[in-house]
């Protein structure tokens, strides 16, 4: 067997993550177009240097309505994963599928995808993002209310409003092994409403959207899945409508582990973004 690629044998590793502090002003970000760069910020960050565990050795166990993310083995029909046309076409129904056989929901919406290298140049040549840094949840209670109505029309939206309903990630290496900048997450059972920080995203065609960013906490546990490869999947629940303790959100973000060799591969990974609803 070859460990230096086998992910269940890896310790877990102390590195830096990008938190926001509780006592900044609303964090904003001007959202630039793929491949310009990262979006310009305001708002108050701090790295902390934090244990970082390997959840392979207890991915078997997770639960979609208790932590709020899953690890899987999901094969893609799709070769090409940048190839936008076809992402929309044949990766996008995948999905859904894949959503509805975990949830046993009745409707899924893949609304937008992001492809992301963390190089540089190859972001540029690619028209693609950088990996995500600093940690967050993708919805605000208010802002996935929006994005229903942002979505459907206008009766059926108030409709799915009244009933369950949330929103799933889920993220794919588009080459493996992934090494550098890996995905990181924290549970829904470690994180503290007072972690969370409302943060804004304001993009190019006037938009606002709402995010939360992540307070540090000691007492947040994050795992990430070593080596992921094409035929890995991590979901993760951005929103759920439910208030009855079932896992309502996660968090998550990316790290750089420690002493990586200087040719080491970037990373190259796809997230689609959905709403799902329960009749």
């Amino acid at each position: 067997m070859d460990t230096a690629l086998d992910g269940a044998t890896l310790d877990s590793i102390i590195a830096p993550v990008q938190f926001t502090l509780r006592d900044s002003d609303t964090p904003v970000a001007k959202v630039t177009q793929p491949g310009r760069g990262p979006d310009a910020r305001t708002g108050d960050f701090e790295a902390r240097e934090i244990l970082i565990h390997n959840g392979r050795p207890t991915a078997d166990s997770l639960d979609l309505d208790r932590e709020g993310y899953l690890f899987l083995k999901h094969e893609t029909a799709v070769e090409n994963l940048y190839d936008h046309d076809a992402v929309r076409r044949d990766y996008y129904p995948e999905m859904e599928a894949l959503i509805k056989d975990l949830t046993g929901c009745a409707k899924v919406v893949v609304f937008d995808h992001t492809p992301r290298i963390d190089d540089r140049s190859a972001q540029d040549n690619k028209n693609v993002r950088g990996p995500a840094t600093i940690v967050h949840n993708d919805f605000t209670i208010e802002s996935a209310a929006q994005r229903v109505r942002d979505l459907l029309p206008p009766v059926e939206a108030e409709a799915r409003l009244k009933k369950r309903y949330g929103s799933i990630n889920v993220w794919r290496p588009i080459t493996g092994p992934v090494q550098t900048s890996p995905l990181m997450i924290c549970g829904w059972g470690d994180l503290n409403d007072e972690d969370m920080i409302v943060s804004e995203r304001h993009y190019p065609d006037g938009r606002v959207g709402r995010i939360l960013h992540v307070a540090h906490n000691p007492a947040q546990r994050w795992q990430y899945f070593p080596h992921m490869q094409r035929d890995e999947v991590v979901v993760l629940k951005c929103f759920d409508s439910l208030d009855d303790g079932t896992a309502r959100w996660t968090a998550h973000g990316s790290f750089q582990p420690p002493n990586l060799p200087a040719d080491t591969p970037p990373r190259e990974s796809i997230e689609i973004r959905s709403m799902y609803f329960f009749d």
